[in-house]
């Protein structure tokens, strides 16, 4: 018999997220749709049909994902997109702090504590995928992007955070992998060429990789890159 898995998306309301949900409940998943705001989560999911819900889910806020967590239970695959980009055109000597710290916030501490939510249960049921979605922005091989500090930083920040719950969950059956969509043409970024549904797919392949699979990885579609 073949098990349906549920994945568990944040960030899912609009752009990258909602294509990830909808380019996994085509692979024949169920979808968990998350956002800080539950109505347009509630909305995006209508808009998917069958197989797909939400559930309100603000990853800044450590009650709101312990709420989550109690409501959805437990999910086989996370994928963790929320993000946010907000000191383009800054630099490091003058960039706001506030700014890079509201970043983390989102970015990764957002990220960390959703994996702390959703990742043990995995852990205990023997199988689970995490993908992080990162940026080339946070590669030390591709240079960190100097016009963007905290946003590039905090990529640097999630792609630690993805070996360290690789290693964490080393011969568990979980597999922690980061995903570099690439500049993806979202409210975040309306002037870049790729589609939310192009990425979406490099993102499902790395949630849906087989047993035995790639862990701790730098992804893009089946090529993987140094940190």
């Amino acid at each position: 018999m073949t098990i349906q898995r549920t994945a568990l998306i944040t960030g899912a309301n609009r752009g990258l997220g909602r294509a990830v949900a909808a380019e996994l409940l085509g692979r024949g998943l169920k979808v968990v749709l998350t956002a800080r705001d539950g109505d347009a989560a509630l909305a995006a999911a209508a808009e998917l049909g069958a197989g797909a819900s939400a559930h309100a889910l603000d990853v800044t806020d450590t009650e709101s994902v312990k709420r989550a967590a109690e409501g959805i239970g437990p999910v086989d695959v996370l994928v963790s997109n929320a993000g946010v980009l907000l000191d383009i055109g800054s630099d490091p000597l003058s960039v706001s702090l506030d700014l890079v710290q509201r970043t983390f916030a989102v970015n990764l501490f957002g990220s960390w504590r959703v994996a702390q939510a959703f990742v043990p249960d995995m852990v205990r049921r023997g199988w689970g995928r995490v993908v992080f979605i990162s940026s080339g922005t946070g590669s030390f091989s591709h240079g960190l992007f100097t016009a963007s500090p905290g946003y590039s930083v905090s990529k640097t920040a999630v792609n630690g955070l993805t070996q360290m719950l690789a290693a964490q969950t080393a011969d568990t059956g979980v597999l922690v992998n980061s995903v570099n969509p690439g500049p993806v043409r979202t409210r975040m970024m309306p002037q870049a060429q790729r589609t939310p549904e192009e990425a979406a797919r490099d993102i499902a392949d790395a949630a849906t990789l087989p047993d035995g699979g790639p862990t701790g990885t730098f992804r893009r579609g089946e090529q993987t890159f140094p940190w």
